[in-house]
């Protein structure tokens, strides 16, 4: 069985977050390699049976799909975590559980958050969306642009909007979910629901009896029940990290959080790498406005977390977008993968540099973090006072905001 990578996904509600804040990040763990871009995609309206084309399959579409961005692997449909207009977020994560996820071509964990960010107005109505199409058209296929082996993964979900969050945890068609609305909470790539369960899919209890691995009479234990049984349950780095922070959780803790390597939360090893992070915060007074801070950039503790904010008129953002190779794309073609195209973006590439010199931490390396944190910091800043603002946004002043992060970004890495 692949070796599901260490993602880590939180949320904090107020008052353990600041300032009547949710906060909410993630780090997207993937092979070193992969390229990751930042996609936004506006509100549109659909024909009747028109069809959606998927990473692997294509199903109906819904009459409108709300606008919505996405960190995405940049050869696939889907995306490892995003946020709608609403303010809904998703992130995903793959797991492994006690029944192998199916090899078989079908909609991919990171397809259905798209998907739920697409259709849902919130958690629970993106939740809804989630479990219907995992019930009508099964999750599977590869996870990694892989011609050599295929790595298929079960998936969970942390769902998130201003009141509350979702965990959702699936297995096949099968699954169940834990409402949130208080504390913190922390997910990875393992199975973390035990007893606590809000909602569930209506044969979960009967399937887990008829393979043998619930008697029926203990306490139904869902993350006992469906992990393998060498998963030692342990996704303590990423909850320590979180519930150990005495002071309030602000963005700032959230960013610090994901850029910890000591605490394993953010990936560098052999095979993996964080090659992609994102922090939102997501105001419970509806008349202040959402903001998703993305890197779009490998390694979050060499990377900048860069704002984006929902309006009618948002600048797109070419340099953080991968090439499009259309249908000649090799993860189109079947047999898939049989090249590995260049999807590195020009802020991948810019940044490419700025990783070499930081590596060979020569003075130069230092200076150029320090210039690094200062940029970021001035966008945390100009954000800061948007949030604590008594006047409405001007979205003529927000619409290029993330244009204008990654131009300033290249700019001063060139």
């Amino acid at each position: 069985m692949a070796v599901a990578p260490p993602s880590y996904c939180f949320v904090a509600f107020p008052p353990r977050a600041k300032d009547g804040l949710v906060v909410f990040g993630k780090n997207s763990a993937r092979p070193r390699d992969e390229v990751q871009e930042v996609v936004y995609f506006s509100a549109a309206d659909h024909e009747p049976e028109s069809k959606v084309e998927c990473t692997y399959i294509s199903i109906d579409q819904v009459p409108r799909t709300h606008a919505i961005v996405l960190s995405r692997p940049a050869w696939l449909w889907g995306a490892e975590m995003g946020a709608n207009e609403h303010g809904v977020c998703i992130a995903n994560e793959a797991i492994n559980a006690r029944e192998p996820a199916a090899e078989t071509e079908a909609l991919l964990g990171m397809d259905l958050v798209r998907l739920g960010l697409e259709r849902g107005t919130t958690a629970k109505e993106a939740l809804d969306v989630i479990v219907a199409l995992l019930e009508e058209h099964g999750q599977g296929g590869n996870y990694y642009e892989d011609a050599h082996a295929c790595h298929s993964f079960q998936s969970a979900y942390l769902i998130v909007d201003r009141e509350e969050a979702w965990v959702l945890e699936t297995v096949g068609k099968y699954w169940a979910a834990e409402q949130i609305t208080e504390g913190v909470k922390c997910i990875c790539n393992q199975l973390s629901l035990t007893t606590k369960i809000d909602a569930q899919h209506p044969e979960l209890r009967s399937y887990a009896q008829s393979q043998g691995w619930w008697t029926g009479e203990d306490e139904f234990n869902f993350s006992e029940v469906f992990s393998p049984a060498d998963d030692h349950l342990d996704c303590c780095a990423g909850k320590d990290s979180l519930e150990k922070k005495e002071e309030s959780i602000t963005v700032q803790t959230m960013i610090d959080i994901l850029r910890d390597k000591a605490s394993g939360v953010c990936i560098d090893s052999e095979s993996f790498l964080t090659t992609a992070s994102v922090v939102s915060v997501l105001p419970q007074n509806r008349s202040s406005p959402c903001i998703h801070y993305f890197t779009g950039t490998p390694d979050p503790s060499r990377s900048i977390f860069k704002p984006f904010i929902f309006v009618d008129d948002v600048k797109l953002v070419p340099k953080a977008q991968s090439p499009c190779f259309g249908d000649d794309d090799p993860a189109k073609k079947e047999p898939r993968f049989q090249e590995k195209p260049d999807r590195r973006h020009e802020l991948y590439k810019a940044h490419q540099w700025a990783r070499a010199v930081i590596e060979s931490d020569q003075e130069q390396g230092r200076k150029l973090r320090k210039t690094m944190l200062e940029l970021e910091k001035q966008g945390l800043e100009a954000m800061e006072e948007i949030l604590t603002s008594s006047d409405p946004l001007d979205p003529t002043e927000v619409g290029d905001l993330f244009y204008d992060c990654v131009d300033t970004e290249i700019k001063f890495f060139k």
